[in-house]
């Protein structure tokens, strides 16, 4: 972030997407947060204070009286001209059914259909934001994500907004799965050689030794993290003159389990190394809950132990 600018964040998307629990996380990053805040304030919010104490993340709730999309919209691009202000816009996004499951999970009504089914007002809802989705900064899906990975997601963006440095955040990957959202360069590891066919090494994962020594010992893979290194850190101080507040790469293999967690975890030592605050985030492992090193040899069906 480009010292002397001031950060703020408009927070919205359909009920039931993770709204809450992105300012609360926003909360704990260090920002000051304000939930359901009526549009008509926002402005003058902003501009009683010359020159905001830290950053501000405003939750925005299409159940406030005056909301519209167009006011929001209105609003979004009206702060982005202000002097010395960055103005981003976060939409949460859900696919309506998970929306509504999540809603029968509650038992809550929906707001704009409370003697309906929730189902009609989540296409009410979703059709109302149209637009704003479209205009959206920051879109993050939040279909498929826990709580945990949906704060995860959040940190990667926004973790070091009450600093002065750009947030660098790593990430490996499935192809499978496809792509995070939001990497701004993707890196293929797919042509490492696979511990995946070595049966002694199958139940491991990237941030076991066994596993990181194995990947390494390909001929290509000193060349391959050397000029990843190489333009990584030629690219990223052009970033910070820019005034990117973050920037996220990431690192995809088949599975997501081996050669691209060893070769994040490398690229993060090395940046590190150089000075830059780097966060790691390995997508495949936090869904099986292996978010560190076993330690331990697999038993001889391959299996690691519990």
């Amino acid at each position: 972030m480009l010292q002397g600018i001031q950060r703020v964040v408009l927070v919205t998307g359909p009920s039931g997407a993770g709204r809450s629990t992105a300012i609360n996380a926003l909360e704990d990053f260090g920002f000051e947060s304000i939930d359901n805040i009526p549009l008509s304030l926002i402005p003058r919010l902003i501009e009683g204070s010359e020159r905001l104490p830290r950053p501000m993340a405003l939750g925005i709730d299409v159940r406030n009286r005056d909301f519209s999309a167009e006011g929001l919209l209105e609003i979004h691009q009206a702060l982005s001209t202000f002097d010395g202000l960055s103005c981003d816009l976060l939409y949460l996004d859900c696919a309506p059914d998970v929306l509504s499951r999540r809603y029968s999970e509650t038992r809550r009504r929906h707001p704009l259909a409370p003697d309906e089914s929730p189902s009609e007002g989540i296409a009410r809802e979703l059709a109302l934001l149209e637009d704003v989705r479209a205009r959206a900064d920051v879109l993050i899906d939040t279909t498929n994500l826990t709580v945990h990975e949906l704060r995860a997601e959040m940190e990667s963006w926004f973790q070091y907004e009450t600093g002065q440095e750009m947030a660098l955040s790593l990430h490996s990957f499935s192809y499978k799965r496809g792509l995070p959202q939001g990497l701004d360069v993707a890196i293929d590891c797919r042509f490492l050689r696979n511990p995946h066919w070595q049966p002694d090494l199958r139940a491991f994962t990237g941030l076991d030794a066994p596993v990181a020594q194995y990947v390494a010992q390909d001929a290509r893979y000193d060349g391959f993290v050397d000029r990843t290194l190489d333009l990584l850190l030629f690219m990223l101080p052009g970033c910070v003159e820019e005034g990117k507040a973050h920037f996220s790469v990431g690192f995809g293999c088949t599975g997501g389990q081996h050669r691209s967690v060893s070769v994040t975890e490398h690229v993060a030592a090395a940046l590190a190394q150089e000075g830059w605050r780097v966060s790691i985030r390995h997508r495949e492992l936090e869904r099986r809950g292996l978010t560190s090193a076993s330690g331990r040899m697999p038993d001889k069906a391959g299996k690691a132990p519990q």
